[in-house]
């Protein structure tokens, strides 16, 4: 596979707009390795999937039994559920010919026939229509809907309500009135295909097709009121039995940027090592370079054991120093014919053998032994040293972008993670090795929190030939990856194989904003076009580039895959698709 950077765009101007890289279609870059399938995409993200899917549904039943006990004993004499049957003898009072033959329309939206339908029309359309393959938005609707089904047999089982003291213009069937099955199944259907428009559709369109659809569970709700078959709480229960459903299953197969380990087997452009290729054929010459500061000899013993089993006898193992973090050793290793490069450490020293690996086609393989360890973590790799070693030794290389960043007294390096100035910068220059080695990646948090009423930066930002960007800032993130510690999806858009980098520019003010950027982390935004032309966020920002370059007005404190650099004003980053190679085993953790 070739492995040939792109052209740099012209130098920065305020001319006009350059079409902004996609993550697919024309635009995208023909040396990059097609992004994997995600964990849910695999056999063992998919047995994940499944258990926080059955252990989530659990404590959805017994929220909906629970609060079916309470409407149906204590609560049925506490306001305002004493005043629900005034409700539905009003709606019986406003009945006429013509709004029993609206209501019985409405009504039919929620019917199990027209839900099943609808459900199974809409998965054969997102599977089969051409150029819109779109399995996973498939499978969401259709365990969403069959998820709320299962609940709802489930509390009507256990609850035992009766259908409001009115003439009910449909047959009673022979379940609960609690709660509304009805409303409950339109709100699985109608509110994922919602989600299903906002997640994948584009064009002005999308959010008033998404409102229509999001009223519909509400108009089902209302006319199985007014059709005498459920109270208002009833309605409320299947509005909630379908959301919570939605969520659980939105959560365990549409979120999660990152590619895991197990994704190494899927499919990809591009020629590949055939799986366990590495470990079939005769090794070459193995170098380890190790961290001696977190890497003892008993690990090393363990390490040593684990090459010996896979082939790889008299592997070289090389210490790095305070002078010499991994790359020298790393370059003098390649130069001397070495056919892999294991290295134990943290972020930092993963990032200075990638300096040096970078481009070779020796592949890497990455045993975490420090504090973040957040590229493995990014690729899903076991965090148990010895077990990232074997899952590497018997698994495929896989190739991944490498960022490349300079500035004003920072000399040209690559990063494998985050590059940024500002509040990240100064967390980390504020954490001492003592906190690290006794609270762990915490130690970051307790620092980030001392560091928050530190000053806003004014900053420049130029991407890929675009209009420059003015804006102030707490913190400027250039990500090639997008996890952080904790497992916090801090820039959810951001993957290691793309082609593309992803700048967050995060700018909170006061504790509202603190809130606002929390929430939109957690509820992430598509990364905006290096024209700005997407929607904006007041507290961050996402944008993707192949080429930035960023000028603050005052020299800033600057970070480099965790590791603090000289303070300055300016930075230059740039892309390098698949410019290195990585061991990455057969299977998730």
């Amino acid at each position: 596979m070739p492995t040939e950077i792109p052209e740099r765009p012209a130098a920065l101007s305020d001319g006009p707009p350059r079409p902004m890289p996609s993550r697919s279609g024309p635009d995208r870059p023909h040396d990059v390795v097609e992004c994997p399938p995600r964990a849910a995409d695999t056999a063992g993200g998919m047995g994940r999937a499944v258990g926080v899917i059955a252990s989530a549904a659990v404590c959805q039943a017994a929220l909906m039994v629970g609060l079916g006990l309470l409407i149906t004993g204590p609560g049925a004499r506490v306001w305002p559920l004493t005043y629900e049957d005034g409700v539905t003898d009003a709606l019986e009072r406003a009945r006429t010919g013509t709004l029993d033959t609206v209501s019985l329309v409405v009504s039919e939206a929620g019917n199990t026939v027209t839900v099943v339908a609808g459900t199974l029309l809409a998965c054969l359309f997102l599977l089969l229509v051409p150029r819109l393959p779109r399995w996973r938005d498939a499978l969401f609707l259709a365990v969403a809907v069959s998820l709320q089904s299962l609940v709802f047999l489930t509390v009507t089982e256990a609850v035992d309500r009766n259908r409001p003291d009115v003439e009910r213009l449909d047959a009673s069937p022979p379940t609960s009135s609690y709660t509304s099955g009805h409303t409950g199944a339109a709100t699985a259907l109608y509110a994922g295909l919602a989600v299903v428009v906002l997640h994948r559709a584009k064009g002005p369109w999308r959010r008033p097709v998404a409102v229509l659809l999001l009223l519909v569970p509400l108009l089902v709700g209302l006319a199985r009121m007014y059709r005498g078959m459920h109270h208002p709480t009833d309605v409320a229960g299947g509005l909630l039995n379908g959301g919570l459903s939605l969520l659980i299953v939105g959560r365990a197969l549409l979120a999660g940027p990152h590619v895991p380990a197990a994704a190494a087997a899927g499919p990809a452009t591009g020629p590949r090592t055939a799986p366990g290729a590495l470990s079939g054929r005769a090794p070459g010459r193995t170098t380890v370079v190790y961290n001696p500061t977190v890497t003892d000899e008993a690990a090393r013993a363990r390490l040593r054991r684990v090459l010996e089993d896979h082939g790889r006898h008299e592997a070289d193992f090389v210490p790095t120093t305070a002078d010499d973090p991994g790359e020298g050793q790393t370059a003098r290793a390649v130069r001397e014919g070495a056919s892999l490069v294991v290295v134990c450490g943290g972020d930092g020293t993963i990032r200075a053998a990638a300096d040096a690996l970078a481009g070779t086609g020796v592949p890497l393989a990455v045993v975490p032994c420090g504090t973040g360890n957040l590229l493995a973590r990014n690729l899903g790799l076991p965090v148990r040293p010895a077990d990232a070693l074997a899952g590497a030794l018997g698994g495929t290389p896989h190739r991944i972008d490498l960022g490349r960043i300079e500035g004003d007294g920072m000399k040209a390096a690559h990063f494998t993670v985050m590059s940024g100035a500002g509040l990240d910068a100064a967390m980390l220059e504020s954490t001492s090795d003592r906190a690290k080695a006794v609270l762990g990646w915490p130690a970051y948090v307790m620092a980030g929190l001392r560091e928050l009423r530190a000053p806003r930066m004014r900053l420049t930002v130029g991407m890929d030939g675009a209009p420059l960007l003015r804006r102030t800032a707490r913190m400027v993130l250039i990500a090639n990856t997008g996890k952080v510690q904790g497992g916090a999806a801090l820039v959810p858009a951001a993957r290691p194989d793309d082609g593309l980098l992803d700048l967050m520019i995060l700018d909170p003010r006061g504790p509202a904003g603190w809130l606002s950027a929390a929430a939109s982390v957690l509820r992430p935004r598509p990364p905006k076009r290096a024209d700005g032309r997407a929607g904006t966020h007041r507290s961050v920002e996402y944008f993707t580039f192949r080429r930035a370059e960023v000028r603050f007005e005052t020299p800033q404190r600057r970070e480099l895959d965790g590791d603090p650099v000289s303070p300055g004003r300016h930075l230059v980053a740039e892309v390098r698709p698949g410019a290195l190679t990585v061991l990455m085993p057969l299977g998730g953790k």
